[in-house]
């Protein structure tokens, strides 16, 4: 259905408009659409009215799939091809179905004219409502967008601080784990450095181990200056030391000299040294139960020292100096041992025809004192006894009862006993004594012009005799038991031929008994040494000869137990050699 209308005027052109609302309206146009519509067709027919001349308006609504659709188009009247324009059109959706034929739309009365002002009105008042809802949802949606923003802001601030916190405790972290690897690494090198200082009892020997544990992860240089002056870890022994180290040991606090304050705990601040002005030096003094013994200085490192490092220094210092204190008192003891332990073995005597050579060694462990001795005496009868004996233990308890059998024995052989009586007299008189301790011996006894060795054992291990052709023999009779046990025994003397160039060694289990290995694999070692020598080396240097003896045999300079080897070399002449 289509309506048109002519316009030429002002007054036309309002008619026109109301028409095309009220039509519009009629058609079902939204409110909204329909003021859009208007709106545009009011300035398009302005525009019209400027240029003038005659327009037609055509409103035309037909039915289109699911609904209609109004059209509105201007086109002007009577004018040429090529001066006239396009004619303007507008369509919107409307209601389907919609007549436009019934009912007068373009009223000239004023009454309808007044309607369809205020109705204009009342659209433009609708329009302005809904746009001030569509205001206040934009208002709405504007402060939530800023709230969101400012959610979104204020989350972001919240995931840098969680950033931040997660990146310092992260730092923390790995903070706290360098500083328990460097306290679990001094912890090892402290328990490591005590174990080795204190496994030796050589106070020369723990001063040579000092700068090789400090350098160069501690210090630089190392000096360890013992106020006896015995020893110092500097190559120049009479060197002069810093300022610093006579203030520790006067003070006996550790000095910290360097030309700034080093803040470690328990260190006093000292001025640099003279001696080495551009290094920072740590002077700590080794402590005793009453004073210091002597001052470690150590030269700084590339790196310096901690308030960690400098504590574990200083309990170094102290293990060190308890080491070295340990090590000399026992130095002294051992000292003391050895010296009473030489003073019980007797000197070899002169004996025509016959030579003698004794070597003791005291075992490398605890104090150098044990039971073993030697002995050689002669008899009334111009004989002469030989004897190598051991008590079991090891210690002064041992070495008191060495001396008291030592002596029993000269006692009981000055009546011209033979070694199986001496050695019967001797079990019966440590059975007596009940003192816990058992003793093994053996007796040799070489009669004078006569080649003939008469000789008892009780507990220990057999005489090995090697005779003039070289071969050795190990003089394995029956021996008697243990002296002192608690069994009632008579020893029995047994003999052999000793011609001219024979010897006889006479020695300890601590020679040829192992650990592991028993003792026959040790005498099985001693009968071959004793084979691989000639004749002549035994008659002109029988000392050499014990000294080469025991060399194969104690290949390890450490042994558990006391050594004892005596030798006895017959000559063919009678001179006392």
């Amino acid at each position: 259905m289509i309506r048109t209308w002519s316009v030429r005027t002002v007054t036309q052109a309002a008619r026109a408009r109301i028409a095309a609302a009220r039509l519009a309206a009629t058609c079902g146009v939204s409110t909204v659409e329909r003021t859009r519509l208007v709106t545009a067709f009011t300035a398009h027919l302005r525009q019209c009215l400027t240029k003038g001349g005659t327009w037609r308006v055509g409103v035309t609504a037909t039915p289109i799939p699911g609904g209609g659709e109004f059209v509105l188009e201007v086109e002007p009247v009577g004018r040429g091809s090529q001066d006239r324009p396009g004619p303007w059109r507008m369509a919107i959706s409307c209601a389907e179905d919609v007549d436009l034929s019934d009912g007068d739309h373009g009223a000239d009365d004023p009454a309808s004219l007044a309607e369809a002002l205020f109705g204009a009105d009342e659209d433009a008042a609708l329009l302005l409502e809904r746009l001030d809802e569509q205001e206040a949802l934009v208002a709405f949606h504007r402060e939530e967008l800023h709230q969101t923003n400012q959610g979104v802001l204020a989350l972001h601030a919240e995931l840098d601080a969680a950033n931040q916190a997660q990146r310092r405790l992260f730092d923390a972290e790995q903070k706290a784990r360098r500083e328990a690897e460097a306290a679990r690494g001094r912890l090892t090198f402290l328990a490591d450095a005590s174990a080795a200082l204190t496994a030796s009892l050589n106070h020369e020997a723990i001063v040579r181990l000092l700068p090789a544990l400090l350098v160069p992860r501690y210090a630089r240089a190392v000096d360890i200056w013992l106020f006896d002056g015995t020893e110092s870890s500097s190559p120049d022994r009479g060197a002069s030391h810093p300022a610093a180290a006579v203030v520790a040991a006067r003070r006996e606090r550790p000095q910290y000299a360097a030309d700034h304050p080093g803040g470690l705990p328990g260190v006093d601040d000292h001025p640099p040294s003279a001696l080495d002005p551009g290094r920072p030096l740590l002077c700590i003094p080794l402590p005793t139960r009453r004073t210091p013994q002597g001052v470690l200085t150590l030269t700084s490192p590339d790196e310096g020292w901690d308030a960690d490092d400098a504590v574990m220094l200083v309990e170094l210092t102290r293990r060190a100096s308890i080491a070295l204190e340990n090590a000399r008192r026992f130095e002294h003891n051992r000292d003391i041992a050895e010296t009473l332990q030489r003073a019980l073995l007797t000197e070899l005597p002169r004996t025509p025809g016959l030579t003698l050579a004794a070597r003791y060694l005291p075992a490398t462990r605890g104090l150098n004192i044990g039971g073993d001795w030697y002995d050689a005496f002669r008899q009334p009868d111009g004989s002469l006894i030989t004897v190598v004996g051991d008590v079991t233990g090891h210690g002064l308890h041992a070495a008191v009862m060495m001396s008291q059998l030592r002596t029993a024995l000269r006692a009981y052989a000055v009546d011209g006993s033979s070694p199986g009586q001496l050695l019967t007299r001797l079990h019966e008189f440590l059975h007596r004594l009940r003192m816990d301790l058992y003793a093994t011996a053996v007796i040799a006894r070489f009669h004078p012009h006569d080649d003939t060795l008469t000789w008892a054992a009780a507990g220990h291990p057999p005489p090995v005799l090697r005779t003039p052709d070289g071969e050795v023999l190990t003089l394995d009779a029956k021996p008697g038991a243990m002296l002192g046990i608690p069994l009632q025994q008579r020893i029995a003397d047994h003999t052999a031929p000793v011609p001219p160039g024979s010897t006889l060694a006479l020695y300890t289990d601590g020679l040829v008994e192992r650990r592991a290995q028993g003792i026959d694999p040790g005498i099985g070692r001693l009968t071959d040494a004793l084979a691989t020598f000639r004749a002549d080396e035994l008659d002109q240097d029988l000392e050499g000869s014990a000294d080469r003896l025991l060399h194969p045999l104690l290949h390890d300079s450490e042994h558990d137990d006391d050594v004892c080897l005596l030798l006895c070399h017959v000559h063919g002449d009678e001179q006392p050699v």
